[in-house]
């Protein structure tokens, strides 16, 4: 009676994963949106039953978007299924929700690479390369434009919008980490509130301004900068590259820190909470405010300010 059970809810969201990819592969404004609800039947199925049997449903996915949809459909399926079966099985295993979306983060990673260098190997399409290429390509034929109306500083502009296009192709390892986070984000925005109707309980995140990360970031930071400084590595080399994409990373991880600091102060001062989303806003759009907000993450983390601002009342 229990496998009768098992079949027939995982029937009635494989036929309801079934409408979503119809959906998604062929109603052009509405697919955007149901692309976000992919992964709600996989955390449904995966938050009540075993790995084997999410593991079975996985594959009748693949199977099922192979038939209802195209040979494009089984990317989307793989990405989101897999993504969505772990966080069901964190949740059916009461794990904390920080582990739950790391593991998250780097499976959804893992199916991005995978297919990217599939597309290169088998298809050999680049579309990173491809996209910056054909900016290059526009830059070349805006050339003369850019010159006329730059009145001098024309090849200056150009020059930077060369090193800006140079910079995004170094840091693509950091845009794929991006990608998967904000993936993952979503994912767990859009389908938390739906899981909740269904009765599966999930644990709650700690408020942002508690969020302290450890102080090793602090020191590989710094290590990373002293790297840079001392190997001074090629442009284009592999140090070159890793060391980038490193400093990018632990940058973003600084600045998330300087943001819980924000939030923590203006909790601790009773302001409202309007006020701390506004800065973090404006710490996105307005450069300088992100060396700032940095700033204050690294005396955050080397100095304990949140433990001398409460010893201190």
């Amino acid at each position: 009676m229990k496998n009768v059970h098992k079949l027939t809810e995982g029937a009635v969201l494989l036929a309801a994963f079934a409408v979503l990819i119809l959906i998604t592969m062929y109603v052009p404004v509405l697919g955007l949106v149901s692309n976000l609800f992919l992964a709600v039947p996989f955390i449904l199925f995966g938050a009540k039953n075993t790995r084997m049997f999410s593991f079975v449903f996985l594959i009748a996915a693949i199977l099922i978007s192979l038939i209802v949809g195209t040979l494009l459909a089984v990317p989307l399926t793989f990405t989101y299924g897999l993504t969505g079966i772990v966080i069901g099985q964190f949740i059916k295993e009461k794990r904390s929700r920080i582990s739950s979306f790391i593991s998250a983060t780097l499976v959804f990673l893992a199916t991005v690479l995978i297919q990217y260098a599939a597309s290169i190997v088998f298809f050999k399409i680049n579309f990173i390369k491809d996209s910056i290429d054909v900016l290059r390509d526009s830059l070349q034929q805006s050339r003369s434009l850019i010159e006329s109306i730059g009145q001098g500083s024309g090849e200056k502009v150009i020059q930077q919008f060369e090193q800006s296009l140079q910079l995004l192709e170094t840091i693509t390892p950091s845009l794929f980490v991006l990608i998967a986070l904000f993936g993952v984000l979503l994912i767990e925005l859009v389908s938390f509130p739906i899981v909740k109707r269904f009765g599966i309980e999930i644990g709650r995140w700690k408020p942002f301004r508690e969020m302290v990360l450890p102080k090793s970031i602090l020191w590989y930071y710094l290590l990373a900068m002293l790297a840079s400084f001392v190997l001074n590595p090629e442009v284009g080399s592999y140090w070159y590259t890793a060391l980038i994409n490193l400093g990018f990373l632990l940058q973003l991880l600084l600045i998330l820190q300087g943001l819980s600091l924000v939030f923590f102060f203006c909790h601790k001062k009773g302001m409202s909470k309007t006020v701390p989303i506004f800065i973090m806003v404006f710490t996105f759009l307005i450069p300088i405010f992100l060396s700032i907000v940095r700033i204050l993450g690294i005396i955050d983390l080397g100095f304990e300010l949140r433990k001398r601002f409460e010893k201190s009342e």
